[in-house]
């Protein structure tokens, strides 16, 4: 059984070796959503009982470790060294300094790596984090799929 949870957050980022507008400082609204596989618990009395993982856990998760430390932050790559400065210049701005560009495809990669040693298997039914689809505006988003390069 597959269950999918989404969240929202907004942040900025740019993308400095674009050819185009993306260069430029912007921001999106963009939309996280988690896929977590396993078997449908049995636990009578239980809290948990019928479901893969409760929602509200899955959205916990997500929230702890990627939506609110993201949500209203300027994602920047570390490499960008013009950006960096600048937002150094602003005491107590948040930002989130990554070790690669801030593409869709980036972040959803990074998102994967946080998220998937936090979702583990609590009910013995093989729980596992297996994709995280970011979408960077409603048209467009990337997939991070559990068994794809380095992941």
């Amino acid at each position: 059984m597959r269950i999918t949870r989404r969240l929202e957050f907004d942040a900025g980022h740019r993308i400095p070796d674009h050819a185009s507008q993306c260069r430029h400082l912007h921001g999106h609204r963009y939309a996280i959503e988690i896929t977590l596989s396993g078997g449908i618990i049995e636990a009578a009395g239980q809290p948990v009982n019928g479901m893969v993982m409760d929602f509200g856990e899955v959205k916990s998760i997500a929230k702890a470790h990627v939506v609110d430390i993201w949500d209203h932050a300027f994602l920047v790559f570390r490499g960008d060294a013009q950006v960096m400065q600048f937002l150094a210049s602003m005491p107590g701005h948040k930002t989130v300094v990554l070790d690669c560009v801030p593409t869709a495809e980036n972040l959803a990669h990074e998102a994967f790596r946080i998220l998937d040693p936090r979702y583990h298997d609590s009910y013995g039914n093989h729980l596992r984090l297996e994709r995280v689809r970011l979408y960077e505006t409603p048209n467009c988003w990337a997939d991070a799929v559990r068994g794809d390069a380095g992941l």
